[in-house]
């Protein structure tokens, strides 16, 4: 069983709760559907209750069985409202009212407040703003400062291995992290890895150098964040620089690293050291290698929230579910104050 697969199976009978705030899109309204008949999720559409439901009947999709929230009325709103302008100075009520009112942040304090068990958007709303959604409503964990994203990428036949399951990150939201900010992301990709993969997590931090080849301030930033990551995670299975076929390849670790490593050749989280490459690294996996490439998840917040690209297609849509739920079981402590 792929790990896709095993995600769907995992979800299927179980009850748990999905939200979508982009209620009116054909696309959303056909996985929610799919989600409802397969027994996968219970799911509630988030934003205007008759938008919604014209939109379902123009795309003949039936709402038997799914819930519609409408927050110009939904009884929530002010208790959803109140709890948000409380955790800030700065926003009053009425702005904070004003907020939740959006089906994006309403939808983000139903996953806050456990009345959804992951919240799915993007597919008609930028990154940025999902995000954002999700840093004023469910929040960071604790330790965690740079929201970032990861791709769950299926490699169809791995080495001639067979299916392989990868964490690539970040291939979404941050542009050029800094050596700090990479090293969050290697740990929330380790933790997402620790969620969805069958086997612990190796992480490995991308270059175009392996291990002092070559020398730039780029290659410095990698090395930083290995630093910092491994003083934060000491138990945690992280090495660097590497590069991708050093990373990836048995054969090739052998012939380029004089040290023993526990990730070289045998890394299943490859963290890239900016959006050029993590972007450029996933579509080409994705369109010359046939993998299957699912996301933007976001990772770092205290609950499961996915950002798909605006391309996705229903399938998409139902897998990032899946995953949400999948992951929800293993959901972080506390948000950073």
């Amino acid at each position: 069983m792929d790990s896709l697969a095993r995600f769907t199976e995992h979800a299927k009978g179980r009850g748990g709760t999905v939200v979508l705030p982009e209620g009116t899109d054909e696309r959303i309204l056909r996985a929610a559907r799919r989600l409802a008949d397969d027994d996968l999720a219970r799911v509630t559409l988030v934003g205007d209750e008759a938008a919604i439901r014209a939109a379902a009947g123009e795309a003949g999709v039936a709402l038997a069985g799914i819930d519609l929230r409408d927050p110009e009325s939904d009884p929530a709103t002010a208790s959803f409202a109140q709890t948000i302008a409380g955790e800030r100075d700065r926003m009053s009520e009425a702005m904070a009212d004003r907020l939740v009112r959006r089906p994006l942040h309403f939808a983000g304090m139903m996953t806050a407040a456990g009345d959804a068990d992951t919240m799915v958007a993007g597919v008609s709303t930028p990154t940025r703003r999902v995000i954002e959604a999700g840093m004023m409503t469910v929040g960071l964990v604790r330790g965690i400062e740079t929201p970032s994203s990861f791709f769950f990428m299926v490699v169809p036949n791995f080495l001639g291995q067979g299916p392989k399951s990868f964490i690539f990150a970040d291939c979404g939201f941050n542009v050029d992290p800094s050596a700090a900010e990479l090293a969050d992301i290697a740990l929330a990709s380790a933790t997402s890895a620790a969620e969805l993969l069958p086997e612990p997590p190796r992480v490995a931090m991308l270059s175009f150098s392996t291990r002092g080849s070559a020398s730039h301030p780029r290659i410095d930033k990698v090395t930083q964040a290995l630093t910092l990551a491994r003083e934060r995670a000491p138990e945690l299975l992280i090495d660097g620089e590497f590069q991708a076929d050093t990373a990836l390849t048995p054969a090739v670790a052998a012939t380029k690293l004089k040290e023993e490593s526990d990730v070289a050749g045998r890394a299943n989280v490859l963290v890239f050291p900016d959006l050029d490459s993590g972007n450029i690294g996933y579509k080409l996996t994705q369109y010359m290698a046939g993998a299957r490439a699912i996301g933007p998840i976001l990772q770092g917040f205290r609950k499961p929230i996915c950002d798909l690209s605006r391309g996705a297609m229903v399938e998409d849509v139902t897998a990032a579910a899946v995953i949400g739920l999948f992951r929800a079981q293993d959901a972080p402590g506390e948000a950073e104050s």
